[in-house]
């Protein structure tokens, strides 16, 4: 077993925990601000203030240079998106990706969020990509084996007739926020290290309504799909525990 696998400590899952519900919180907060009209930027600056509030530190902000303490990425934007003078439309759909860092533990998670009335198409991507974070974290169980979490997303997103995103996935997480092994969102199943206690892994599914394929802006980081469809992203930090998988992110 790798040093990145190694099962996480009472003690230092707490810590974990502590850091999600920062995260939590600041999934609250943006949720509630977002709106037509309302920049970016103005999300960044509600979830600075959760972290200010909190005493926690952000683990996006100068993170290879990122800007900001949120990612900001809509409608056929897939991850990374820089917070700036956008401003949401009725009918756009956001992702927001945020983390937090408590006593050197990190926290990770994202969601994606309708712009008042959205259409039918766009809810339903952003439904079967939650479910699909959702029948991933149900394989987070003692005994099965890593791929098994991805494979969960991709049956879930392919039955819908949906495309899973290939080039990033989720990661283990503890003391850095990506840690190995990562955790690709697609896959055959029964691969990879046995599930144990103690391990903590961010898992986000990122799924588009056409191709898989993507292109990454001149900025170096936003993330967009080739065919400009729409995408949506989810994601949590869970552990595994002898009960069985506990999420750290959910508000």
């Amino acid at each position: 077993m790798t040093a990145s696998m190694v099962r996480k400590t009472d003690d230092q899952l707490k810590k974990m925990r502590e850091a999600g519900r920062v995260v939590a919180e600041m999934h609250t907060k943006v949720r509630e601000a977002i709106r037509p009209g309302i920049t970016t930027l103005e999300l960044d600056r509600v979830a600075r203030d959760v972290l200010d509030r909190r005493g926690a530190k952000s683990n996006f902000l100068n993170y290879h240079g990122f800007p900001a303490v949120i990612c900001t990425s809509p409608n056929d934007m897939i991850v990374h998106g820089i917070p700036g003078s956008y401003r949401l439309k009725e009918g756009d759909i956001v992702g927001i990706d945020c983390g937090a860092i408590i006593e050197g533990w990190h926290g990770d998670a994202a969601f994606t969020a309708g712009v008042g009335q959205v259409d039918p198409e766009a809810q339903r991507l952003m439904d079967v990509t939650e479910a699909s974070l959702h029948a991933a974290i149900a394989q987070m169980v003692e005994g099965n084996r890593l791929s098994d979490i991805g494979h969960a997303v991709q049956v879930v997103a392919e039955k819908a007739g949906y495309s899973v995103v290939r080039g990033y996935e989720g990661h283990a997480i503890g003391t850095a926020m990506h840690e190995k092994p990562g955790v690709p969102n697609y896959g055959d199943p029964g691969k990879g290290p046995k599930l144990k206690p103690g391990m903590v892994f961010a898992i986000e599914p990122m799924v588009n309504i056409g191709t898989h394929k993507t292109k990454v802006l001149d900025d170096g980081w936003g993330v967009v799909t080739a065919d400009g469809s729409l995408s949506a992203h989810f994601e949590h930090t869970i552990a595994i525990t002898d009960n069985g998988p506990e999420i750290f992110t959910i508000p």
